[in-house]
C-alpha cells in the first residue's frame, strides 16, 4: 500500500518527519522481509482475522509473529495466511505455558510452520531480581533444548527490566552468559532495550550470533529511561521519529545476521503510524 502524501506532509508539518525522510539516494540499508507482530493489531484481530489479514497483505508485510487468535484452530489460522503469501517464522508463548507444556507449544509452532518460539516476559515481583533471573537460566535451558530437538529455536524477548545493574554488567548479560547458546537465543526489543537503559546497536554488537529476532520499535522524545518494562502505548511512534538512532541498528542488525524483523506498533495509532514506519525503512539508504 501506498504511502498517502497528504499523512506523510502532514507529519512533516508535525515535525515527526524530516521533508527528506523519503528522498535519499544510495543503496538501501534494509533489505529484508518486513514483518508485523500480531500484539499491534490485539484488538482487531479476534473480531475481524480476515480484514485484519488482508490489511497486513496490502501494505506489504509478508511476515507475521504471532499464533491463531483464541476460537480459530491454527490450521486454519495458517490457512488463511498462506492464501495472502504471510508466513508464520515466529510465535509467542507464556512463560508458565511453555515450562508446564512445552509439547503443546512445538506442535503449535509446528502447525504453524514456525521455526522460532519466543517468551516476552519472565515472572518476577515488583523488581526482576538474581533469583528471577537464575530461574529463567534454568527453565529456558531445560525448555530451549525441548524445542531444539524438534528443530526450533527458543527465543527470550527482553522487556527492559532484564537491565538492572549485576556485577560488571546487567541481569541480561547474567541470563546471556548463563544459558546454553544452543539452546537460548534472543529476540530484541529496540524500545524495550532503550527503555531500559540500553544502547540498542551495542547490545546487538556484544552478542551478534544469539539475537535471532528483532522488533522494530522507537520511543517517543523525552520519555525517561526506568527499570519497570512498561511505559503508555501512546510512547510508541513511528520509526524514525524517536530517540532510537534506527539506521545504526538496521545496520548492525544487518551485520550480526538477524533472521526476522517484526513491526510491533502498540500504540492507538498504530494505523496511521505502520505506513509511515515501513515507508521510512524502505527510504534508508547508505
Amino acid at each position: 500500500m501506498k504511502t498517502s502524501s497528504v499523512i506523510i506532509n502532514a507529519c512533516i508539518g508535525l515535525g515527526l518527519l524530516t521533508s527528506n525522510a523519503f528522498a535519499q539516494s544510495g543503496k538501501p540499508v534494509f533489505v529484508g522481509k518486513i514483518g508485523v507482530q500480531a500484539y499491534t493489531f490485539r484488538s482487531s484481530m479476534p473480531r475481524a482475522t480476515i480484514a485484519v489479514l488482508d490489511t497486513i497483505k496490502s501494505m506489504g508485510i509478508t511476515e507475521l509473529e504471532g499464533q491463531e487468535p483464541k476460537g480459530l484452530p491454527p490450521e486454519e489460522f495458517r490457512k488463511l495466511c498462506n492464501e495472502r503469501g504471510i508466513t508464520i517464522p515466529s510465535i509467542g508463548a507464556g512463560y508458565d505455558d511453555i515450562v508446564r507444556s512445552p509439547g503443546d507449544i512445538v506442535k503449535q509452532a509446528k502447525i504453524l510452520g514456525a521455526k522460532y518460539v519466543m517468551v516476552a516476559w519472565i515472572p518476577h515481583g515488583k523488581e526482576f531480581t538474581l533469583d528471577d533471573a537464575k530461574k529463567a537460566v534454568k527453565d529456558f535451558n531445560t525448555v530451549g533444548q525441548i524445542l531444539a530437538e524438534a528443530g526450533l529455536t527458543f527465543c527470550y524477548h527482553n522487556h527492559g527490566y532484564e537491565f538492572g545493574p549485576y556485577e560488571d554488567g546487567t541481569l541480561f548479560d547474567y541470563i546471556a552468559k548463563n544459558t546454553n547458546p544452543k539452546y537460548v537465543s534472543f529476540e530484541i526489543d529496540l524500545l524495550w532495550s532503550f527503555h531500559g537503559g540500553q544502547d540498542p546497536v551495542k547490545l546487538i554488537e556484544k552478542y551478534p550470533t544469539r539475537i535471532k529476532l528483532m522488533h522494530l520499535k522507537d520511543i517517543r522524545k523525552g520519555v525517561a529511561n526506568d527499570l519497570t518494562g512498561g511505559t503508555d502505548t501512546k510512547n510508541d511512534v513511528v520509526l524514525g521519529t524517536g530517540q532510537i538512532d534506527i539506521p545504526a541498528v538496521l545496520k548492525a542488525a544487518r551485520k550480526a545476521g538477524v533472521r526476522h524483523y517484526f513491526i510491533e506498533d502498540e500504540s492507538p495509532s498504530y494505523a496511521t503510524q505502520i505506513p509511515l514506519t515501513i515507508e521510512y525503512i524502505k527510504g534508508l539508504k547508505y
